[in-house]
């Protein structure tokens, strides 16, 4: 298989999604493997020729900053530091997360300002490229002076410690190395704090869920239009002129994109009864477009920290400068975590609204979309239970980012709490997923009563490509089976 080299500031949310779906192994380049050595080298020789202090370098970390530790325990201060922080609490990380926050950690290491040694970033490499994922949990981290309990996870496996996902089963790292002919690694001078302090975890699960938020964004668009379809709605909302006097990028561009599903609909052409549909189909592009531009903008912020420098001290060897500062700090990264879950909980709440209305027995449609109603329930309760999703989503909105708690004996007196805010971002992006695809599996089965070979051909092939996997329930069934099957397809599109 090929490996691509990570390039300084060449990571995107598309490029992670590619690297990540493509099983592609990476490579350092040359340029990068001498901005490693070059910086690792200042540090030697300025620790070897001098006297000077600097913070968890030849210090003790936290609050123990003014403790002073002796050349020859160097290196063992990072492999305690390492042992001691890994304190990481409840449910594993997903593998997926875990790969990516091996990728990130090494593209934040490779600009040669963190002082690790090459093997050091060698071995992460080593470790993604062959699949040896790291055993972190989800708690532990308050987002500031990094995310130091799951990087710890993430790091005890360099030095033979702690447990690895190998071959789909979880093993202790030292047996996993041993079969690899891996030598655990000694860590020198300052390499476990470049380890652990940084935001990885925050980014590598922020980055999940963006992947997972543009794909969702498209598609809410898709099943809202197939759900207006099924609905007997208006085309009018769409009307360009509307959108552009109130000028809001995301707005327009969802208006433009639902004409567009729309063209050659004879449905939507059709005359209409009714003069005004509810907000949860009028107002798609002025609600789905806030989540794009919420979207859009998280992604910004989020693609600007996965190509930074976030451990500390950072080290400028050009300059001659080590300089113990914040970059760590998760403040930018829990508020658009916050934003980005309100954002993606709104498309669900909107979405619940719409299926509300296509079992609500109206315009022509019968109650809860079976025609023997009565003797059978048909989608009464699939609503409930997305309902119930729903309204879980907006008690996990509730900002992580406002809180924080003091740490370290007061040093670290503010905290960013941005990994409670993407732990809760991700789960708020697997409830959009449920809801979203318990919408298109009400959207087709309302359809069949309007007529779905009348609908436009995209919505026609989303359609047909969804009946191949759930047929049209004509009397009650086991209904969490085909909820299940509804949202694996929405899943895998």
């Amino acid at each position: 298989m090929d490996h691509i080299e990570l390039v300084i500031d060449g990571l995107t949310i598309d490029r992670i999604s590619d690297i990540l779906s493509s099983g592609t192994k990476i490579k350092l380049s040359d340029t990068t493997k001498i901005k490693i050595q070059r910086c690792r080298t200042y540090l030697d020789n300025k620790l070897a020729n001098g006297n000077e202090v600097y913070y968890g370098i030849n210090t003790g970390f936290g609050s123990l900053c003014n403790t002073v530790i002796s050349k020859d325990e160097l290196s063992q201060l990072q492999e305690n530091l390492v042992k001691s922080h890994a304190c990481g609490l409840g449910e594993r990380v997903p593998n997926e997360i875990v790969k990516l926050m091996l990728l990130l950690k090494i593209q934040g290491l490779s600009y040669g300002h963190s002082g690790v040694a090459l093997e050091t970033v060698q071995r992460l490499v080593d470790f993604y490229n062959e699949d040896v994922l790291p055993v972190v949990y989800q708690e532990g981290s308050l987002g500031a002076s990094g995310d130091l309990a799951p990087l710890a996870h993430m790091s005890l496996p360099l030095l033979g410690l702690g447990e690895v996902m190998y071959k789909g089963s979880i093993r202790k790292t030292s047996e996993v190395l041993s079969d690899l002919g891996w030598t655990p690694l000694t860590l020198r001078s300052k390499e476990g704090l470049a380890l652990l302090n940084g935001t990885q975890f925050m980014s590598a699960h922020g980055c999940w869920a963006l992947i997972k938020a543009k794909k969702l964004s498209n598609l809410a668009d898709l099943i809202g239009a197939l759900s207006l379809e099924a609905f007997d709605g208006r085309k009018e909302p769409f009307t360009p002129e509307v959108h552009e006097v109130r000028g809001h990028k995301g707005q327009i561009e969802t208006a433009r994109r639902l004409r567009e599903l729309l063209e050659g609909s004879e449905l939507i052409n059709q005359p209409k009864v009714n003069v005004q549909d509810p907000y949860s189909f009028r107002c798609m592009p002025q609600v789905h477009g806030a989540s794009k531009d919420a979207i859009a903008n998280a992604e910004m912020i989020f693609t600007t920290e996965i190509n930074s420098v976030t451990d500390n001290p950072t080290i400028f060897p050009e300059q001659d400068m080590i300089i113990s500062a914040g970059n760590f700090h998760g403040q930018p990264l829990a508020l658009q975590a916050d934003f980005l879950s309100i954002a993606l909980s709104e498309l669900g709440s909107i979405s619940e609204r719409r299926i509300y209305k296509l079992i609500s027995g109206t315009r022509g449609l019968p109650s809860f979309l079976v025609a023997k109603s009565g003797i059978n329930s048909g989608f009464m309760i699939a609503q409930y239970a997305i309902a119930a999703v729903a309204s879980k989503n907006k008690t996990l909105c509730t900002p992580s980012s406002v809180d924080t708690i003091d740490s370290s004996q007061g040093q670290e007196d503010h905290v960013s709490m941005g990994a409670n805010a993407v732990v809760k971002l991700c789960e708020v992006t697997t409830n959009l997923e449920k809801i979203l695809g318990v919408e298109l599996l009400t959207a087709c089965q309302a359809l069949d009563f309007r007529g779905a070979d009348k609908t436009s051909n995209e919505l026609k092939e989303l359609y047909k490509e969804f009946r191949k996997v759930i047929s049209f329930i004509d009397e009650d069934v086991y209904m969490h089976e085909v909820m299940d099957k509804a949202i694996a397809f929405v899943r895998r599109t």
